[in-house]
Parts: C-alpha cells; sequence; structure tokens
C-alpha cells in the first residue's frame, strides 16, 4: 500500500515538472519571437480639419455641423502587417457628443503593409439637439468669434496583426484626438491654418 502510494506520488510528480517544462517552453518561444519581430503600435494622427458649419441655435437648442477630418495611419513596424476591420469615429464639443460616422467598415476595411502610411476620413455632417447652459452658450460664441473650436475626437477600432499570413493577435482599442479648428463657411477664408495633430493610440 505504501509502495503504490509512492508511485502514485512520483508519477504526479513527474507530471508537475513535464507541465512545467512546457509552460516554460512555450514562454521562451513567445519571448523569442516577441524580440525577433518586435512589435509596435501603429500611429495615428490628424493632417487636415474643416469645418464649414457650426451653428447653434438656442431657442431649439439645434447644433448645425459639416465637419470633415482627414487622418494618416503609419505602421512602423518591420514585421508586421495591420488589418484594419473597423474604425467608429465619434466628435464633441465642450464634452457633449453631437456626432458619430463609420471611418473604417468591413467594406472598406484594409491591409496596411510593413512601414506603411495610409490615409482614411471621417464626414460629420448634419443636426442634433444639444443642450448647452449659459457658460456653455458663452463659450460657444466665443470660440465662433476667435474663429477657432475644440473638437474631441475618440475613434474606436478593431485590428489584427498579420505575419507572414498569419494573425498573431486581434486587437480592440480607442484613439483620442484634442483638435484645434478652425471655422470657415463655404466660400469664406480661413484665416486661423490648422495644425496636423497627433493622436494618442491606446490598446
Amino acid at each position: 500500500m505504501v509502495e503504490l502510494e509512492a508511485k502514485n506520488h512520483n508519477r504526479s510528480k513527474r507530471r508537475s515538472c513535464y507541465l512545467l517544462a512546457i509552460i516554460i517552453f512555450v514562454a521562451l518561444i513567445i519571448l523569442i519571437l516577441f524580440l525577433i519581430i518586435k512589435p509596435q503600435t501603429f500611429k495615428f494622427s490628424v493632417h487636415k480639419a474643416k469645418l464649414t458649419q457650426f451653428n447653434y441655435t438656442t431657442k431649439t437648442n439645434t447644433l448645425h455641423y459639416n465637419l470633415v477630418l482627414n487622418f494618416t495611419a503609419r505602421n512602423p513596424n518591420k514585421n508586421l502587417n495591420i488589418y484594419y476591420d473597423e474604425i467608429n469615429g465619434h466628435v464633441s464639443y465642450k464634452g457633449t457628443r453631437f456626432a458619430s460616422t463609420d471611418v473604417i467598415t468591413r467594406l472598406n476595411s484594409f491591409r496596411q503593409y510593413t512601414n506603411s502610411t495610409n490615409l482614411m476620413s471621417g464626414v460629420f455632417s448634419g443636426q442634433r439637439r444639444v443642450v448647452f447652459d449659459r457658460d456653455q452658450v458663452s463659450g460657444f460664441e466665443r470660440d465662433k468669434k476667435d474663429g477657432v473650436f475644440r473638437i474631441d475626437v475618440k475613434l474606436y477600432f478593431k485590428i489584427r496583426f498579420v505575419l507572414d499570413g498569419f494573425n498573431v493577435g486581434h486587437n480592440k482599442g480607442n484613439i483620442k484626438c484634442e483638435l484645434y479648428v478652425p471655422f470657415g463657411s463655404n466660400g469664406t477664408k480661413v484665416i486661423n491654418a490648422f495644425k496636423p495633430t497627433k493622436c494618442d493610440v491606446n490598446f
């Protein structure tokens, strides 16, 4: 009986050693691949912004807007391609979201090759009921007089990293951009030029 228990104990101990060895081996493989591939997050920025309508009517609490944003996405990786499956954009003014749009969908998803740059755009146009308090209305009028509006952009993305045709990771995250966009209606010269702005990418 004692001998049987000793055998079972040794067998269990060997299994634990085998399992530990497998875990260490897999961890080493992952570490080696990481050091070889050296994955880096993509770079994202807004290189052009055009705001041709941004009017707020206090009687109806309605915001009319027409905003076009041109984005630049840069893949700095030497070994990894990136598939952009989805990017959904949302824009806010003074903490209030007023518009959303699909920047990338399954219909126009694309593959970004190593060390390459791609352009994409988002159009936010329409009207929405937005309730601003007295301070927000005063701030809106002040921004309109100055000719520049601060627009906060948040993009939610779904991407895949691909190595030699094999998916090595699915990732979700968001991109935050703090923009100062000059206002200029159609036919009106924009006095303040938009400055290209880098965005923060978060996984």
